[in-house]
């Protein structure tokens, strides 16, 4: 077998290997609540004991409200979620004071087994966020195999050829 059909096997099985561990059952969640409403494409409202904490899902960025593909992107975790019981793994808080988390949810798609899905993977997969990047560096490196797998495919924003990332559209838009 060539070299190349090597690498190529090998980065295939790494894929999968990767989307497996994503769309897992979380070990244990750090808190359980209601999704009550849904800001953008990666800002929800949940209650929890009844005190609404915001959440932003973690390792993605989805489109800016007014940009394209931002309603998309709300509708999709919308119809996903809101109402909807969600276990979220925590892992830290933004400089807006929000929850940073991996949010987990029943799937309903009736075809499939009652499991927990991560909500964050879900919409990095279908092409209605980006992977997210700290100063240039990938947040979550796994969710980049994703990204790159909505992109190959031309999924939701990566049909459009000039699809901009939403850091570079906060980053125009404050200094217009």
């Amino acid at each position: 077998m060539h070299f190349q059909s090597m690498c190529l096997i090998q980065y295939a099985y790494r894929s999968i290997i990767a989307v497996v561990l994503l769309l897992c059952t979380p070990a244990y969640a750090d808190f359980q609540g209601k999704v009550i409403n849904v800001i953008d494409g990666d800002t929800i409202d949940v209650l929890v004991n009844l005190q609404a904490i915001r959440v932003r899902l973690a390792d993605i960025d989805a489109p800016e409200l007014g940009q394209p593909f931002s309603q998309r992107a709300r509708r999709r975790l919308s119809g996903m979620i809101l109402h909807q019981k969600v276990e979220i793994i925590e892992t830290g808080t933004d400089r807006y004071g929000r929850t940073l988390g991996t949010v987990y949810a029943k799937s309903n798609d009736p075809g499939q087994i009652a499991q927990l899905t991560n909500i964050n993977a879900v919409m990095v997969k279908g092409g209605t966020a980006w992977a997210n990047r700290y100063k240039g560096e990938l947040a979550n490196p796994q969710m980049y195999v994703l990204e790159n797998e909505a992109r190959r495919q031309r999924r939701g924003l990566w049909s459009d050829p000039n699809a901009q990332e939403p850091w570079e559209w906060r980053r125009k838009s404050k200094n217009r």
